[in-house]
């Protein structure tokens, strides 16, 4: 019976760092959205709009590192807050 409780802790033990694994990434998405949308002020377009800036810098495949600064020279050139 020792095989069965080293299959238990290992199964265990994968499953809770599939876990943790699957939380950061999920915080780490909610961080990046919060980002886009302090960027965008409370106008509702221009936040719908740098969430498409967010989806297209993950097409593009920018660097979380460079994220902010790429969002931040993308809201200088959207559109203005207000307008419509």
């Amino acid at each position: 019976m020792p095989n069965l409780d080293y299959l238990i802790v290992g199964v265990v033990s994968a499953l809770a760092i599939a876990l943790h694994v699957g939380l950061f990434l999920l915080f780490r998405r909610w961080m990046d959205r919060d980002l886009a949308l302090s960027l965008a002020g409370d106008d509702p377009v221009r936040r719908q709009w740098m969430l498409e800036q967010l989806a297209r810098a993950r097409r593009e495949g920018v660097r979380r590192r460079d994220l902010q600064a790429w969002l931040e020279q993308v809201a200088a050139q959207g559109p203005e807050a207000g307008a419509g």
